[in-house]
């Protein structure tokens, strides 16, 4: 029923459990209700994370939580920070890309491993492109989200009034469902990318950002992902139009059908333009 939804790209730079092609999954049978939301769970999520610093105009490099937690990385200011969620094939080279061009321009961004759970169901199968293996991966998601955005506000350099919660493809569907369980998890923005809100089963339709977070949505109008029946249309519906949030549908030129859109200048700049309204402004 879900076979197009959440797809992601294969990997070949990963292969220490945390994409698609080298996690071993387990059962659903096997994820208890302790798993959901257990500390030791969450806490491999952030140990794995994918962390990349600005140090200069145009220029990031990579670190670690354990960086950011020890405050070894010599920063002073207090920096606009991004909580990225890669899709559902786990991290894959574009998820790299798309973290560097996010610090290149002046953001902390830190990619939550979801795969890094010892207990997690496979979600997807790229070579069958198939998704929504798994209904629950979305609470998965959406707790791994909310730690996540917990853990950045004790960083030092983070500055906690300037947090976004942006995702691709399933961390797309994962970032506009996201509702923040307490004060410390509420976010300035959020982004997605390569997601419609329109899903068959209800808590994947829609958009919970609350009144005063923005929303970006990026989408390909001929996205070959999302031309059936169950994920067909564009998240312009759930969005708030007086809060700043848009739906960007690329109905012409190369980005119309693509998933993946971040690789090319237009998008990156649409999304560069709303951080700033968001954030600055």
């Amino acid at each position: 029923m879900l076979s197009s939804i959440l797809l992601c790209f294969p990997a070949t730079s990963q292969d220490d459990g945390l994409h698609n092609s080298s996690k071993v999954f387990s059962a659903p049978a096997d994820l208890s209700w302790q798993d959901w939301e257990a500390p030791e769970e969450l806490e491999r999520t952030w140990r794995a994370a994918i962390v990349r610093v600005p140090v200069g105009p145009g220029h990031s490099k990579q670190v670690t939580t354990e960086d950011l937690q020890q405050g070894t990385i010599a920063i002073e200011r207090k920096l606009p920070t991004v909580i990225y969620l890669h899709g559902c094939s786990g991290f894959w080279p574009g998820t790299f890309e798309r973290i560097k061009f996010l610090s290149d321009n002046g953001f902390l961004v830190i990619a939550p491993a979801s795969l890094a759970r010892k207990t997690y169901p496979r979600s997807c199968n790229v070579e069958t492109r198939e998704g929504g293996l798994f209904r629950g991966t979305l609470v998965l998601r959406n707790n791994d989200a909310g730690y996540a955005i917990e853990r950045a506000r004790e960083i030092k350099i983070v500055d906690d009034e300037k947090i976004v919660l942006m995702g691709f493809s399933e961390g797309a569907l994962a970032a506009v469902t996201f509702q923040a369980q307490n004060p410390q998890q509420h976010v300035r923005a959020r982004i997605a990318e390569g997601w419609t809100c329109h899903a068959p089963w209800t808590e994947y339709r829609g958009v919970n950002a609350a009144a005063d977070e923005p929303v970006l949505t990026l989408l390909g109008a001929g996205d070959p992902w999302h031309q059936n029946k169950w994920t067909k249309g564009e998240c312009a519906p759930f969005l708030n139009s007086e809060n700043g949030s848009k739906s960007i549908v690329y109905d012409t030129g190369e980005l119309s059908n693509k998933h993946g859109l971040l690789e090319f200048q237009s998008a990156q700049q649409d999304v560069l333009e709303f951080l700033h309204e968001s954030l600055f402004d």
